[in-house]
């Protein structure tokens, strides 16, 4: 879909792209953490049924073995304060390595 004017410097168009799938889950991912509400949201962005959704976000799921979370409890101070826990995720690197030719 274009829209097209005239102007002293001539004809302008403007392109109008609608979202992507993958675009609408992103923007939902970033909206909510829930995954029943992301689905929600991506759905309504872009309008098309939420079953379609649902299986577009199981094949963007990133893999489980990809992130190691370890979580530290460290004791109490005193006892007016609570033990404190730390929660650590690392998630591995997309790196693209580049190919040369030879």
């Amino acid at each position: 879909m274009s829209t097209t004017w005239n102007t002293k410097y001539g004809t302008r168009r403007v392109r109008h792209d609608p979202p992507t799938l993958s675009e609408a889950i992103a923007a939902a991912q970033d909206l909510t953490d829930d995954p029943a509400a992301q689905v929600e949201i991506a759905a309504g962005l872009i309008g098309v049924p939420v079953d379609e959704v649902k299986l577009e976000m199981q094949k963007l799921a990133p893999d489980r073995r990809l992130t190691r979370t370890v979580t530290i409890t460290a004791p109490a101070r005193d006892k007016d304060h609570a033990p404190r826990t730390v929660i650590v995720e690392r998630k591995s690197s997309r790196r693209v390595i580049a190919r040369t030719k030879i």
